[in-house]
């Protein structure tokens, strides 16, 4: 059985809110954390809410020593009544326990993370920043703590979750990106942890990353680390095409990451009738539809951007042009609804919206 109390501890003094037009991802922290501690003994348990402040762990630690540690990433947001709510957060908490069963990290209490991250959202409401496109973000994340150099899996975990105040991705509005097709790095081949969020994954990624913004391009699309020919993510974003009024995304094989504003976009289209298919998606079938003039529109999803349209991919010495470099309709229709459900401005006819409760329940 889960202890289902928490215990909270609240910081004496608050810091400074940074200015809404002064937001930059992941660099300010509001005032508290949540923390929950695994051992074999115990289980997960002494959930307690904190003041935001350094861990203190044994350098043997195996999280720095075999990478073992998974994290989440969803955002609160301010409805125009001034609400605080959550988008599709159990399908984070379900995904957070699929990457542990691959990680060998013990399962959480998926419906008692929900309460506890509402709980810290509920404390912290007054840090979501008000002005348009911006947001709260949530990152809830797992990590060994075991000190043991052996290779094997933590006896030890600590799960926390922490708050950042987030500016809107977009300031001018949706503008496509330039992007690389990789045929030199791999990121994940199915077998491997491609479909777990680890860190792991994305330590991999950033040398093409960076040698592709070097050249201008402002991520890489990455193709499957077995032929180098079929298409999986788009930087750290599932990848979307319409191809002859088809909108296709490749199929989830064990190397791709089921993003939710993934399941999301699928979602909407078919509930708007577009013929959506998930399969397996070659660069020479792109390719080829963007010779016969039929490929319509590229995008990835994901948390971040929402939507990200692609103006430009470049395959080799090949530069192919998406739509006139312009925004589609179906990625900009995607974009509105999405963010409007997530805002309260857009009707959520799926129930995708889950309240914050202002009321704590926590124990003192």
């Amino acid at each position: 059985m889960v202890d289902r109390r928490i215990r909270q501890e609240l910081a004496s003094t608050k810091k400074e809110k940074p200015a809404p037009d002064q937001l930059q991802f992941g660099k300010e922290f509001t005032d508290h954390m949540f923390i929950m501690d695994y051992t074999p003994n115990e289980g997960w348990h002494d959930a307690r809410i904190v003041p935001y402040q350094n861990i203190s762990i044994d350098p043997s630690a195996m999280v720095f020593h075999y990478g073992q540690s998974v994290f989440e990433g969803l955002k609160a947001y301010l409805s125009p009544e001034g609400e605080a709510q959550l988008f599709r957060p159990d399908i984070n908490l379900k995904r957070i326990n699929n990457s542990n069963e691959r990680m060998c990290i013990p399962k959480i209490d998926e419906e008692f993370a929900l309460d506890a991250m509402k709980e810290l959202v509920a404390l912290e409401k007054d840090w979501i920043p008000e002005a348009e496109g911006t947001s709260l973000y949530i990152r809830p994340f797992i990590i060994s703590t075991e000190p043991f150099l052996g290779v094997a899996p933590s006896h030890n975990y600590k799960f926390i979750v922490i708050l950042s105040p987030v500016g809107a991705y977009y300031k001018e509005g949706i503008n496509p990106v330039k992007i690389a097709v990789e045929n030199k790095y791999v990121r994940a081949v199915t077998g491997g942890t491609g479909e777990a969020k680890t860190g792991g994954n994305y330590a991999s990624s950033l040398k093409a990353q960076e040698e592709a913004n070097k050249n201008g391009y402002a991520q890489v699309l990455w193709l499957d680390g077995v032929e180098k020919e079929y298409i999986e993510e788009v930087g750290s974003m599932n990848v979307f095409f319409k191809i002859n009024g088809e909108i296709v995304t490749p199929e989830l094989n064990g190397s791709i990451l089921e993003g939710v504003t993934r399941s999301t976009a699928i979602r909407l289209l078919e509930h708007w009738n577009y013929p959506v298919s998930e399969r397996r998606v070659s660069m020479q079938e792109v390719y080829q539809a963007h010779q016969d003039g039929q490929l319509e529109e590229a995008f990835g999803t994901g948390t971040a951007a929402v939507v990200s349209p692609i103006g430009q991919l470049s395959w080799g010495d090949q530069h192919m042009v998406i739509n006139e470099g312009q925004t589609g309709e179906v990625a900009k229709a995607l974009y509105d609804n999405v963010t409007g459900i997530q805002y309260g401005t857009v009707e959520d006819p799926f129930g995708w919206i889950t309240k914050v409760n202002e009321t704590s329940v926590v124990e003192q």
